[in-house]
């Protein structure tokens, strides 16, 4: 099976152009991070509240 050649450096597809940024994080983390606090920022339905109230309740019985 042939392999496709590779540039000598770990992590790279070979005739892809790696996007990295001047301090070193690449391209793509800025959207990622982006994503991730928009949902740790959004609010916690109400049936999960009750979910989380009832759990926390019969933990004390």
């Amino acid at each position: 099976m042939d392999q496709p050649k590779s540039n000598g450096q770990p992590g790279t597809t070979p005739g892809l152009p790696p996007e990295v940024r001047r301090d070193g994080e690449p391209g793509w983390a800025g959207g990622l991070r982006k994503l991730y606090n928009s949902v740790v920022d959004e609010p916690l339905p109400d049936s999960f509240q009750d979910l989380l109230k009832k759990l926390d309740d019969t933990g004390d019985a």
